[in-house]
Formats: structure tokens, sequence, C-alpha cells
């Protein structure tokens, strides 16, 4: 937990009448405070003319200590966490110790929880996750699947399945949107396993963006299924295709693959779409980006226009759901999300960091910080391998995954993942799909992603059903807007971490040369522009001196970049 601030102290403590006050009463320095960070009094707070020392306040005082040994017993001691500034209040929403109170507020106590599911660790009686008020009997689903469910010790559905399984069994198109850790696969695959006719090959076709989602997706619909003896066969690359092309010539029920595999099978008459009354499509924002639209064009135009189409992420764009309504009748969307997209549960704090200091903070983070579970966001994939080798030559156990790691290295990888052998692991944004491992405690992003609904995909890799998570973001100098654009996404302020004890590196002289290089190529393009301006109107060549090359701008430029906060990003 971050430390308590001298002004967060002060205010802890029940005012003393002595202390200088402002025309108002109040505190000088609680004032000042209170301008510096730009927020409004809260309500319930009125001004007085007096300072008086209430009963009021000593309560005041006793719930945040309340709310502070609460997180403290959850998160363990705090004391040795560094100093993490905060530029202001959330107003209408809590910080750290306001989520931990909320999650262990002493009216909930462990007989009034539900577990879910008994085999995770984790507590899952988080009421934002699962809707307790209903059971999967209150959802129409066949005995067979009921009493697998009970097997597994599944006893609520997340809120997700309890409103997207009715729709999905009535037979209509649907959008879904969750949370990442919400039970999404349990959503659609659910209703599926309940309306799949067993024995009649290919009926229903799920759609993956990546290898490991579609791997995932597979394990659990067997699982789920079990009773019910409906079989999947996984379609993806990285195998050879005659291994799978037999197992499709032995038939199953639900086909669940990545569409390059599809389209292969298909061309190659392994796989036939005419007989696919139900497709579904996971991680839709994806499936449905540039990369994929063609493709998924494509898949959606061979198979029968008179079928079942649902689509679930947890993350869509306005662009994203106006393209997939054109491929659905009617759908009937239903959202989740409570307020901010992303996961509630995951302190996320931002470093600002030198782009050649990043390998070195990354290396003192985790040495600070030792972290269980660590999965790293990067945006390139040698930057993947090179992080990878960097920190297995410091003797930290770290393994990388992305689209170019063959199939055999990547399935040993997740093994050693899953069976707790891995504590560092390092991806790319896509390859991280379809990690869903419980025990990922921490998530940091070694480069921001540069479209911001990722970073709601990425920090949900923890806080996996309920539980909470850290998240780190390195945060370079000239990426400030794009943090700003962040914060205004998922509607929370991210406040800044600081390692005083960390020293940054001298400015590499390949860097310096950079500089000077891209100086010179400015310098250049001006020369350029002044000299294709010198017929330029009077008027403009008046401004000369103002604006370098006689360019006039068509307008003035902003005061700022926008955000709420204009200041102290970096």
């Amino acid at each position: 937990m971050p430390e308590e601030t001298p002004s967060e102290a002060q205010e802890s403590q029940p005012q003393d009448s002595s202390q200088p006050t402002s025309d108002t009463g109040e505190p000088t320095k609680k004032k000042r405070r209170r301008r510096r960070r730009g927020k409004r009094k809260p309500e319930g707070e009125t001004q007085t003319t007096e300072p008086t020392a209430s009963d009021s306040d000593a309560d005041g005082a006793s719930k945040r200590r309340r709310s502070k040994d609460l997180a403290s017993a959850e998160s363990g001691s705090g004391e040795d966490r560094p100093r993490k500034k905060r530029r202001g209040r959330r107003s209408g929403r809590g910080d750290d110790g306001d989520r931990t109170s909320r999650d262990g507020r002493p009216e909930s106590t462990a007989e009034d929880a539900t577990v879910t599911r008994v085999r995770s660790k984790r507590d899952t009686s988080n009421a934002d996750i699962f809707d307790q008020d209903q059971s999967f009997s209150d959802l129409g689903l066949p005995r067979e699947i009921l009493d697998q469910l009970d097997e597994l010790k599944f006893t609520h559905p997340t809120h997700i399945q309890a409103q997207i399984i009715p729709p999905i069994i009535a037979g209509k198109d649907v959008i879904g949107q969750a949370k990442t850790g919400t039970g999404k696969t349990a959503a659609f695959g659910l209703p599926l396993l309940a309306e799949v006719t067993p024995g009649d090959d290919f009926q229903a076709l799920v759609l993956a963006p990546t290898r490991e989602l579609a791997i995932q997706i597979h394990k659990e619909l067997e699982e789920l299924g079990f009773k019910t003896h409906i079989r999947s066969i996984p379609v993806y690359g990285g195998q050879k295709i005659t291994t799978q092309a037999d197992k499709l010539n032995k038939g199953a029920e639900i086909i669940v693959g990545t569409p390059g595999r599809i389209m292969d099978m298909q061309r190659r008459g392994y796989l036939s779409f005419k007989n696919f009354k139900y497709v579904i499509l996971d991680e839709v924002d994806r499936m449905l980006d540039v990369g994929f639209r063609q493709d998924i064009k494509h898949i959606l135009g061979l198979c029968p226009k008179k079928r079942q189409t649902v689509f679930v992420s947890a993350t869509l764009s306005d662009e994203i759901e106006k393209l997939a309504r054109s491929y659905m009748t009617n759908p009937e969307k239903i959202v989740t999300s409570a307020g901010s997209l992303t996961a509630s549960l995951v302190k996320q704090y931002y470093l600002s960091v030198q782009p050649w200091d990043k390998k070195k903070l990354l290396k003192h983070l985790l040495t600070h910080e030792e972290p269980t579970l660590t999965l790293i966001f990067c945006r390139l994939k040698r930057v993947v391998d090179d992080l990878a080798r960097m920190l297995m030559r410091e003797g930290i156990e770290a393994h990388a995954i992305h689209a170019d790691l063959g199939q055999g290295k990547r399935n040993k990888v997740m093994e050693k993942l899953r069976g707790g052998k891995l504590s560092v692991l390092i991806a790319s944004d896509l390859a991280a799909r379809g990690i869903d491992v419980e025990n990922i405690s921490h998530v940091i992003n070694y480069d921001l992603p540069e479209d911001i609904e990722l970073y709601v995909h990425r920090i949900g890799r923890t806080a996996r059903a309920g539980a909470g998570g850290i998240a780190w973001s390195f945060v370079t100098p000239e990426q400030g807007p794009l943090l700003t654009a962040i914060e205004n996404h998922i509607n929370s302020e991210i406040p800044m971490q600081e390692y005083p004890d960390f020293e940054p590196g001298p400015v590499p002289e390949d860097y310096k040369e950079q500089q000077l290089a891209r100086e010179r190529q400015l310098e250049a393009a001006m020369q350029r522009s002044r000299y294709n301006n010198t017929e330029a109107p009077p008027k403009e060549q008046a401004s000369e001196d103002k604006f370098p090359g006689g360019i006039v701008p068509a307008k003035r430029p902003p005061k700022s970049l926008g955000g709420r906060i204009k200041s102290g990003r970096r």
C-alpha cells in the first residue's frame, strides 16, 4: 500500500484549534492541498466560520484507520513498499484502501461468502463477479450439465453467465461484453453444449485469435460437457495438418480453432461449413481487427445464413460493434462491465523512465518486489526475446512467448507456467490472449500499448475470478499523452510509483547521435520550407520573424494536450 503522505497524516488527526486558519476557518495547509489538487470539497463536508474539534473528525479518522487496517491485513505489511505519489483523490471512486475495504468489510464473513470454484486457491466470493442471487439451475441448462457443474463445485454463475446464457438458449444472436476473468468461455460454452445435438458432426464453430486461447476453450468445453458426450476438436497452426485432418475425419460436434487453420482445412476439403448452426467469436475485438477481418468475412460468408451468432469480448469499440452487427440478426447486447472496463481489483501504477533505462528498471523492479508470477508485455517480438535472454543471464527464470515461437516450445512454456515452475513470462499482446492462469500476481507493461483498449486486456491477466493484482506501466517522457488517454479510457487516475534507490544510467552515445540526426533533419526541413515560401504573400512574409519559414498556422495550437492532469506526468 502507498505510504501516508504528510498532508494525509495531518488530515487523519483531530484538528487543533491553535492551527493557523483561513477566512473560512479551514486549516491553511489543508486548503492549499485541496487547491493544489484541484478537487472540489467532498459531499457532506461544509465550511464553517470557526475550526472545531468535533466528534465527526474522530469518527472520520477512525474509519480511515479501519480501512488501512483491513488493507494491511489483506495485502500484508505495507511499510516496506516504496513511496507512491498521488496526484489527487479520485472523485466518487475509492483508492486502494476503499477497494480493500469493499472486499474485506466486516459484514462479509466466511459463512456468507460462496466459493464458486473450490479447486481455486483464490477468494471467488466477490459480488462484482458472481451473481449470488441465482444458481445454474435457474438458467435453463439440462440436467447432465448441472450434474457436471455440481461435481466441479460450481454453484453460482458470474454476472455475464447469468445474463448471457438464457438468450443464447432462446436462440438469439448475442453480443456479450464483460471484464477479463469473469467466465466468458463458460458463458457461451454452457448454452452451446446444451443446444448441440450429440452425434451430428460440425454443428458449431468457435473461433479464437490465438492457439493458446483455442486450446483453452477446447479444454474447458471438454470439462464442462464431460457428461454430455459432446466432442470438441481444436484446429490451429503449429501442428501437422494430417494429424488434425485425421481427427476431423472421425467427426465432432464442435470445432474450435484459429481463422487461418480453419480456412486451410476448408480449402483442403477436411472441413465443411454447410452444417454450422452456431458460430461463436471469442475476443471479437481482435477477431474483427484489420489483421483478421478478411478471414472472418470469408469464413462467415461460407457459413449458412440461417445460424445463431455470438460475439464476446472484454472491450468493444463503436466501430467493431457496428461491424459485428453486420454479421448478425437483431443481436441482443449484454454489458456487465460496471463503470470502468478495467478490472477494478487491480492496483495500477506507472513508473517514469527513460528508454535506455527500461531494462535496468525492470531488473530493479523484479529484484525489489519479488513477485510470485509476473507477466511482462512488449510490443515487438525481438524485444520479447531480448528481455528473456537478459533476465536469464541475471539468474531470473524467464521465458518468452510470441507468434514466431514453435508450437512445441509454446506448449512447454505453458506447462511450466501452469505448473508453477516459471516466475516471469514475457509475451506479445496477441500471444497473451488465452493465457488463463490463476496465480499471475503482477503485470508489467514494459511497452505501453498503442491501442489503449489493449491495456484492459493486459492488466486483466491478473485479478482473475475476483482476486487482486498489481499492474506496473513503464512510461517514457514522450508517452505522457498516451498515459492520460489510458486514464480517460479506464476512468481512473493511475498514481506514480518511485524507487529512490534506483539510479538512472547515463545517456547513451547512440541516443545522442539519433537526437542530433533528428535535429539536423528538422533544420533541413525548415530550410526547404523557407526556400519554398520565398514568393509567399506579403502578409505571410511579415510573419517570418514569428513563424520560421513564413508558414502561418491555420489556427493557434492548443494550450494543453488535454486530460485532467496537465503537468507532472513524467
